[in-house]
C-alpha cells in the first residue's frame, strides 16, 4: 500500500510550495543512492520522495490527490514514478542543481537529452565617440571591426575539403552514453563527440577545425541627431557568423559623446556662459552667441543686467531623438570686474561713484542695516 505523500515528505496538508520543495530537498540529499551505496531501503525512500514531490508540487495533481487519494491519480492516468514528464525534471534540477554530477533531465531515462543545436552567431558591441556637433546634426561614421566569419575553405563544415565526418566510436553515433546506477538508467552527453554523434578525423587546416576565421570588416553607421551618451544602436546581421545555416548575430554600437568645451548638455537643452564687462552690463549690449552647426544668433542684453541672470534662446538646443522637436539654449551672464585700472580709468570710476552718491572712503553699512531690518536685531557695537 502506498504511503501518504504528505507523510513521505513530512509536511502538513496545508504546506506551501516552498515548504514542499524544502522537504523534498532534505529527503533527496539524505536518501540519494550515491550517499547510500547498496542500501535498498534508502533507494526506495528516495524514489518515494521523488514521487511524492512530483504530485504535491503540481497544483492539479495535488488537488486530485487531496480529494481522491492515490486511486484518484490512477484514474486520471498518473502511474506513480513512471508518470514523470520532462517538466518535472526541470523542477528537480532547480532544487538540487547538478549536485551529484549529472542533470535530472539526464537522470530519469535520458529522454530529454538533446544533441547540441546549431547556434546563431554571437552579438558584438563596440563604443563610438562623437562630438556634440555631430549629435546636433547627425552623422555617418565608418567603423572597422574584427569578427568571426565562416571559413572560406571549408565553408563552416570544419572538415578538410574532400573528407567526411566519421561516426563516434564511443557512442556509436547516438551522441549519448547510458549506464546503470542503482535502479536508474543514467544518460549523459558523449564527451568524445560533445553529443554530435560524429567526429572530425581530418579538420580543415585553414580554421584548425573550428569552422570560423577572424576577418576585418569596414562598415558605415548612420548616427541620428539627438542621440545621448550611452545610446545603443542595433545593426542587424552585422555580428559574428552563426553555425552553418544559422543567422548572424547583431552589432550594437554604444554612443559616447565627448565633453564640449563651451556647451553643457541636459537632455535636449544646452547651457553656456558668457562674460560681460561692467560697462556692457550697465549700459546694455548685443552679443553673438554660437549655435551648434547653425551659425550664430544675436542676443540682446538689456542695460542693468545682473551677474547670474539667464536668457533663453528658444529652439536653439538639440533635436529630440526620433522627433522634430528641439530643446532650448540657456545663456548665463557673468559680469567681470576689471582687475587692473590705469589712473584715468580710476578717476572716471571715482567720478561715477561720486555722481551716484557713493562714499567709497567710508564704511558701507547698507548690508548691516538690511540685516537688522529683516531680523529685528540691533548692532551692539555702534
Amino acid at each position: 500500500m502506498k504511503k501518504d505523500y504528505y507523510e513521505v515528505l513530512g509536511v502538513s496538508r496545508q504546506a506551501t510550495a516552498e515548504e514542499i520543495k524544502k522537504a523534498y530537498r532534505q529527503a533527496a540529499l539524505k536518501y540519494h543512492p550515491d550517499r547510500n551505496p547498496g542500501n535498498k531501503e534508502a533507494e526506495e525512500k528516495f524514489k518515494e520522495a521523488a514521487e511524492a514531490y512530483s504530485v504535491l508540487i503540481d497544483p492539479d495533481k495535488r488537488a486530485i490527490y487531496d480529494r481522491y487519494g492515490h486511486q484518484g491519480l490512477q484514474g486520471h492516468g498518473y502511474e506513480g514514478f513512471r508518470g514523470f514528464d520532462s517538466s518535472v525534471f526541470q523542477d528537480f534540477e532547480d532544487i538540487l542543481g547538478n549536485l551529484f554530477g549529472f542533470s535530472f533531465s539526464e537522470f530519469f531515462g535520458g529522454e530529454t537529452a538533446r544533441r547540441p543545436r546549431a547556434q546563431r552567431g554571437r552579438d558584438l558591441a563596440l563604443e563610438l565617440q562623437i562630438t556634440l556637433e555631430e549629435v546636433a546634426a547627425g552623422t555617418e561614421k565608418e567603423l572597422k571591426i574584427t569578427r568571426h566569419e565562416l571559413c572560406p575553405v571549408c565553408q563552416g563544415s570544419r572538415l578538410k575539403p574532400g573528407t567526411r565526418k566519421t561516426t563516434c566510436p564511443a557512442c556509436q553515433g547516438r551522441g549519448q552514453l547510458r549506464y546503470q546506477q542503482g535502479f536508474f538508467t543514467i544518460t549523459r552527453t558523449c564527451s568524445h563527440c560533445d553529443g554530435l554523434g560524429e567526429i572530425i578525423a581530418t579538420p580543415c587546416q585553414e580554421c584548425q577545425g573550428t569552422g570560423r576565421v577572424k576577418q576585418k570588416r569596414q562598415l558605415k553607421v548612420k548616427v541620428p541627431a539627438g542621440v545621448d551618451d550611452g545610446t545603443r544602436l542595433r545593426i542587424s546581421g552585422e555580428g559574428e557568423a552563426g553555425d552553418l545555416g544559422q543567422a548572424r548575430g547583431d552589432l550594437y554600437v554604444i554612443i559616447r559623446v565627448r565633453r564640449h568645451p563651451f556647451f553643457e548638455r541636459k537632455g535636449r537643452d544646452l547651457y553656456c556662459q558668457i562674460d560681460l564687462s561692467f560697462s556692457q552690463a550697465a549700459l546694455g549690449t548685443r552679443v553673438a552667441i554660437p549655435l551648434l552647426g547653425r551659425g550664430h544668433e544675436i542676443l540682446k542684453v538689456p542695460a542693468g543686467v545682473q551677474s547670474g541672470e539667464v536668457f533663453k534662446v528658444r529652439g536653439a538646443g538639440l533635436k529630440e531623438l526620433g522627433s522634430h522637436r528641439s530643446g532650448d539654449l540657456y545663456v548665463r551672464v557673468v559680469v567681470k570686474t576689471p582687475e587692473k585700472l590705469d589712473r584715468e580709468q580710476k578717476a572716471l570710476l571715482s567720478r561715477l561713484a561720486e555722481l551716484r552718491g557713493e562714499k567709497l572712503e567710508e564704511v558701507d553699512r547698507s548690508v548691516l542695516e538690511k540685516y537688522q531690518q529683516v531680523t529685528g536685531s540691533e548692532d551692539s557695537d555702534q
